[in-house]
């Protein structure tokens, strides 16, 4: 089922949260239309494929979508590649560190037609054109991922953040925006101290982020937050947090005990 996050008529911003089920990871699939164009961002694997391709029918003509977005090479994120190029005459938007990883995703036959339609997002991003709008890759490179984009829509003023702000075992809940960080942060900690880079990059990233005019953050995980109180009571607690290598000791960096020589 679609979720409206934003639409003024010609604009419109939906979600799509509940085409995983319990078989992997639950994520969360963005469509950004805008006089007719359209942008499909993290579009998830096969086991969203099909209920995703049915539902965007619902607001475009999914043949004619204009780009089919990756923040990442992730299989969460677009392990689906295959089924995108070969039912829709969509650009795909990758990051230029990734470009000649994401060919491993796409069927042999496709790999050539894939290359041709690429766009590859340089470090510092850029901005994509959609109808009368654009869409805003912006760096957030080891937020996870080495080369990492998030993707900011002036119109709407949302963030489409990857696995930043991400949180797990929300259950029927995860479509409701965050009223209360603190009591959100045991659903995000976990995740965030293993798969966020460090507390340097976070900090970078949050004076970066500063700079918009934000309404949004949603997640390609969980749940979203929205509004000027609960978005910055988000970015204090991630400027402060420790992760990654912060929390990295020689005791994660030891042999495993022998046993009979390992063998």
């Amino acid at each position: 089922m679609a979720i409206e996050l934003y639409n003024d008529g010609n604009h419109k911003c939906f979600s799509y949260e509940d085409l995983v089920g319990s078989r992997g990871v639950q994520s969360n699939q963005f469509l950004v239309v805008d006089n007719g164009h359209a942008a499909l961002i993290d579009p998830g694997g096969d086991l969203s494929y099909a209920g995703l391709y049915e539902s965007l029918g619902h607001e475009v003509l999914v043949k004619d979508l204009d780009y089919v977005v990756a923040s990442h090479q992730d299989p969460d994120i677009v392990s689906s590649l295959s089924h995108w190029v070969a039912g829709t005459d969509c650009r795909i938007v990758v990051p230029k560190v990734w470009e000649r990883f994401i060919p491993h995703l796409c069927r042999s036959a496709k790999v050539k037609e894939m290359e041709e339609r690429l766009v590859s997002i340089p470090d510092e991003g850029q901005a994509l054109e959609i109808g009368d709008s654009v869409l805003v890759a912006i760096p957030a490179h080891y937020l996870h991922s080495e080369g990492n984009f998030q993707f900011y829509d002036p119109t709407s003023k949302i963030l489409f953040s990857g696995d930043l702000a991400a949180s797990f075992g929300e259950g029927d809940e995860v479509h409701e925006p965050v009223t209360d960080v603190a009591a959100h942060i045991p659903s995000m900690i976990g995740f965030h101290q293993r798969f966020m880079g460090s507390n340097k990059i976070l900090r970078l990233w949050v004076n970066m982020v500063r700079e918009l005019d934000l309404d949004w953050i949603v997640p390609q995980h969980g749940r979203p937050f929205r509004g000027p109180k609960v978005i910055d009571e988000l970015l204090n607690w991630l400027s402060e947090l420790e992760c990654g290598i912060d929390l990295v000791t020689q005791e994660n960096y030891r042999l495993p005990m022998r046993r009979n020589a390992w063998m």
